[in-house]
């Protein structure tokens, strides 16, 4: 028995020093563009990479095989951002509601080219004229290896429920290449997110009343169970306790205000 158990210790050491290990989900360090913004790289399970600029607030921009992915630009909030000469022409672009800092049509404009696949909210095609609307609960599969699911953004305490009312918003889960990253839009920790699994990357909303206190993302999270948190959208909320409050989550703190 105990050399039976010595030379599977062994056979998995070999394994280990011929490169054979698992690869981590976070590619490398922390980049930065020209203009100063964020970028964190990360593997998909297929060996490809996606790179995810963290602009500012409820804004990113996710490049994936040549693609560019842009979910709430927004030109002017907190910092200008210019993104017709900071960022090449989306292929898609994604809004979740209808907010001025999330629904920004001089952004969607300067970042829209030919084949600009513009996906949002039924209320956001409404306001600007077009649009292709997703729905709470719908899917859509982009090409072979990209898939978009729209899940439900709402509050639900008391008082709040006017910010973000049940069934108007969108969250969005993006799976690259086998890669799923959520992005929350506005939203409290509503009881369907028990519905999303397998969670790589969280974008996470952190400020009440508008969005979640730091206790519901810490309760978000413990459901979801992400590999990686990035809390977003949180203006002056102080997130420093998150780390010790989710062991066995990647928690990144970032300039996300």
């Amino acid at each position: 028995m105990k050399m039976t158990r010595l030379m599977s210790m062994i056979s998995l050491l070999g394994l280990f020093a011929c490169g054979n290990a698992p690869k981590s989900l976070i590619a490398g360090p922390t980049q930065y563009t020209p203009t100063g913004l964020e970028v964190e790289t990360f593997n998909t399970p297929g060996g490809k990479q996606v790179a995810i600029t963290l602009i500012k607030h409820g804004s990113l921009e996710i490049s994936y095989d040549g693609l560019s992915l842009q979910f709430d630009p927004v030109t002017e909030l907190g910092k200008h951002t210019d993104y017709a000469t900071e960022f090449p022409k989306a292929d898609y672009i994604f809004v979740t509601h209808e907010h001025g800092d999330h629904l920004d049509p001089t952004a969607i404009e300067a970042l829209t080219g030919d084949k600009t696949v513009f996906i949002t909210n039924a209320r956001c095609a409404e306001i600007t004229g077009k649009g292709e609307v997703m729905a709470n609960g719908d899917s859509r599969t982009l090409r072979d290896d990209i898939k978009v699911d729209a899940v439900p953004a709402y509050n639900y305490t008391e008082g709040h429920t006017n910010f973000h009312p049940q069934g108007r918003d969108n969250g969005f889960v993006l799976t690259l290449d086998g890669l799923r990253i959520y992005i929350a839009g506005d939203t409290e920790d509503v009881p369907e997110m028990a519905d999303i699994k397998d969670i790589d990357i969280a974008f996470l909303p952190v400020n009440q009343p508008f969005t979640m206190t730091v206790e519901q993302c810490v309760a978000a999270a413990k459901v979801l169970q992400p590999k990686v948190l990035i809390p977003y959208h949180f203006s002056q909320t102080d997130l420093t306790s998150l780390p010790e409050q989710l062991p066995g989550i990647e928690v990144m703190l970032r300039q996300m205000q």
